[in-house]
């Protein structure tokens, strides 16, 4: 009889500790729904500070004449300085620079001297009455106002796939006179009517020599040099012409970091590939044209990248823009230069428009 009162109290208490106990599980099950309802936080991202100073563009763009320095490359292709440059003659044997409202026709002497050595042989040897020679770098290299990424650093021409006249153009020729583009209208061949075997000729010869280290060209381009190139695929000259953006009105010839430039940043090895098999075709499909729905909407461009800065190139490039008695001060540069012209050329009266008509800008690369 004793043992029933026990039970009954125990049954007293678990009867009425259990109605608590239920609540608080209700409220913790509460507590998790909503937990898991709930939007996530978002992470805090620290914005990482802007670059202080003015565009590099602008100090580079304003400088006239290269830094009285010894030759050398600085830095990469598309961020680095020229110091020392040599100016390939407007005028020579062989060919005849364009553009010259824009003075990019500097770079470092062995490219100078490797593309006057093309023009000479091409003329002699492979069917061309001469070359046009499109941009090489600024008088100190660097970011350019307008048109390329690279060319920084003395190292990069634009020859044209026209044709040079048999006689000298006149200066506002050299501005106006528009390219050629080599493509047909399916956007991934060439048109036959203006791409020859002396195309062949010239960029197969461009590619031979040693110090060249890629040439760019459009792919359908590069397609037409496979399909030439026979049983010449995979040799070393057809590996070194890889498919790019853009660079069916002119082709554009890389040289390796000279010797003495200890800063200059060359660029991987090449693929060990000849470049005619799998990458050529998803090039030709990345640049074949699509059709657009009727009805689709524009297409917005997106944002420009921000503009380097003088502190993000190589600390040399301070010394080479500042070097000599034409040497450019940042402060004085950047109000003095107005974006979207050209430095005013040496010996000319004013500034003019960076980017002459007929002239297409230069793909990222």
């Amino acid at each position: 009889m004793r043992i029933l009162p026990i039970l009954c109290a125990l049954s007293v208490a678990c009867g009425a500790a259990a109605p608590l106990r239920a609540g608080e599980g209700a409220a913790a099950e509460a507590v998790q729904v909503a937990a898991a309802n709930a939007k996530p936080k978002k992470k805090l991202v620290k914005k990482k500070p802007k670059p202080a100073g003015p565009p590099a563009r602008l100090l580079f763009g304003a400088a006239k004449t290269p830094a009285p320095l010894a030759a050398r490359s600085i830095g990469f292709y598309a961020k680095g300085c020229l110091a020392g440059a040599a100016a390939l003659p407007i005028d020579g044997p062989a060919w005849q620079a364009m553009r010259l409202s824009r003075n990019r026709n500097w770079g470092h002497p062995k490219l100078v001297a490797l593309v006057e050595r093309l023009a000479v042989e091409a003329k002699a040897h492979d069917g061309w009455s001469g070359l046009l020679v499109g941009d090489l770098s600024q008088p100190r290299g660097g970011p350019m106002l307008s048109g390329h990424a690279s060319h920084q650093v003395g190292l990069d021409a634009d020859i044209w796939l026209t044709p040079m006249p048999d006689r000298r153009l006149t200066e506002k020729e050299r501005e106006d006179l528009p390219a050629t583009s080599m493509l047909a209208e399916d956007g991934v061949s060439v048109d036959p009517k203006v791409w020859t075997d002396a195309h062949v000729r010239l960029l197969k010869r461009a590619a031979s020599y040693a110090g060249v280290e890629r040439i760019f060209v459009h792919p359908a381009i590069k397609k037409a040099l496979c399909e030439a190139a026979g049983s010449d695929k995979g040799h070393a000259w057809l590996r070194k012409i890889r498919a790019y953006w853009g660079h069916h009105y002119h082709f554009h010839v890389r040289i390796a970091c000279p010797e003495g430039s200890g800063t200059c940043e060359g660029q991987p090895p090449l693929p060990a590939d000849d470049g005619c098999g799998a990458e050529l075709t998803r090039w030709l499909a990345l640049v074949k044209p699509k059709p657009r729905p009727p009805e689709a909407p524009p297409v917005k461009p997106p944002p420009p990248r921000p503009a380097i800065t003088l502190d993000q190139l190589p600390a040399e490039c301070r010394a080479v823009l500042a070097s000599g008695p034409d040497g450019v001060q940042p402060a004085a540069a950047a109000a003095a230069v107005v974006p979207g012209t050209a430095p005013v050329a040496v010996g000319a009266k004013k500034a003019v428009p960076a980017v002459a008509a007929g002239a297409k800008k230069e793909a990222t690369k």
